[in-house]
């Protein structure tokens, strides 16, 4: 009976995601009345502009990964190794960017930022991107840190770290050399999934007024038919790709830990 239950949850549940999905790419390949063609994506991905947003979304993406990367690691290794009282601290902090909306911060670093404070770093496209990359970071800081936090956890970091002491390795390549690589599929996982939260976010691009692939998507939605429908799937496949490296990563991990 339990089983019934369960399987019947799940089928109502895929119903639910799948129905909406199916009509959305059923309308877009629409764009040629009676004909099924893929017109809407060809005229999506020929936009210079679609070309313009989402190049600049990637390159947000690949440096918000690295910043967060290196932000996340020495701190989740180090209080791991020193500070594990505070590890539950750390928590909560990383877990604010969840219950703080987005509008928000980006309100506050307008105000701290703009042209006549003391940092104007809203006044150049360099320092609006700089910001916009603090902002991405906060957004993913829950997931790469949880992601980072559970890798550490599966290894030793203390008998590692005194390995790696005893044969004279400083804290800088102990971090490069012995951490990281033990960490480096769950460093992966959080890129991933920063990854698919810059490429999809909008409030602080347009508020920031930056060319990215959201505020992209908005604009299209709202003067065109066929071609928004396009995008969401374009979108959506993009999302689900990431969701699927997550967890090709994760089953290597399992290979590589699993005993000879």
């Amino acid at each position: 009976m339990r089983k019934f239950w369960a399987w019947g949850a799940l089928t109502i549940g895929l119903v639910y995601f799948i129905l909406p999905l199916m009509g959305m790419t059923n309308f877009s390949l629409k764009m040629r009345r009676g004909v099924y063609s893929f017109d809407a994506y060809a005229k999506v991905l020929s936009d210079p502009q679609f070309q313009q947003t989402f190049s600049f979304s990637v390159m947000m993406a690949l440096l918000t990964i690295v910043f967060g990367a290196l932000l996340v690691v020495p701190t989740a290794y180090w209080v791991r190794l020193k500070l594990p009282r505070l590890r539950a601290y750390v928590e909560f902090f990383t877990l604010l960017p969840l219950v703080i909306p987005a509008i928000v911060v980006v309100f506050g670093y307008i105000r701290l930022y703009n042209t006549s404070s003391i940092l104007p770093l809203t006044g150049t496209a360099l320092g609006t991107n700089i910001l916009l990359m603090f902002g991405y970071t906060m957004l993913s800081l829950p997931y790469m840190y949880r992601a980072v936090d559970t890798g550490l956890a599966a290894i030793d970091v203390a008998t590692l770290t005194e390995a790696a002491q005893s044969l004279g390795a400083g804290w800088t390549r102990i971090l490069f050399r012995v951490i990281l690589p033990n960490v480096l599929v769950a460093v992966l996982s959080g890129a991933f999934i920063t990854f698919a939260i810059v490429l999809g976010e909008f409030t602080m691009a347009a508020l920031l007024n930056r060319p990215a692939f959201g505020p992209y998507m908005q604009l299209l939605g709202a003067n065109r038919a066929y071609e928004p429908a396009a995008l969401a799937v374009i979108a959506f496949a993009i999302t689900w790709a990431c969701l699927g490296l997550i967890q090709l990563v994760s089953r290597f991990q399992k290979t590589t830990q699993r005993p000879a």
